[in-house]
């Protein structure tokens, strides 16, 4: 018993490993939390390459100064291209005042989905 014991603790050891492998998020402009001025570029840089046809983000503006109640509004119109690690979002004009929460999905080359977000602020 105790050697059949030891291998599968070894074994469950080593798996949180191989998920901490995943490709993550490891820089973006504009950062998490930011405050920025009429960007019209936003750029993620993850810590491995990712299958571009399978990835991609969604911008959606969460508040609008003077207005309390502004619902959430989805920002269309962009575009996203890929290189090597690096997805760069075009936008068509550069993104008004207010709040904003940038949500991304990339597919690994390992067939996995990672993904995440996070909010900034436009001045």
């Amino acid at each position: 018993m105790k050697r059949l014991f030891i291998p599968l603790i070894a074994a469950a050891i080593a798996l949180p490993g191989v998920a901490a492998a995943h490709s993550k998020l490891l820089s973006s402009s504009p950062a998490a939390d930011a405050t920025v001025t009429k960007p019209t570029k936003l750029t993620l840089t993850f810590s491995e390459t990712f299958l571009a046809p399978m990835s991609g983000v969604e911008i959606v503006m969460t508040g609008m100064p003077g207005m309390a109640d502004h619902p959430p509004m989805p920002i269309a119109g962009f575009k996203t291209s890929v290189e090597g690690k690096t997805m760069v979002v075009t936008l068509p004009r550069a993104l008004p005042t207010g709040s904003y929460e940038l949500k991304w999905h990339i597919v690994g080359a390992d067939q996995h989905r990672m993904e995440g977000g996070y909010g900034f602020k436009v001045k």
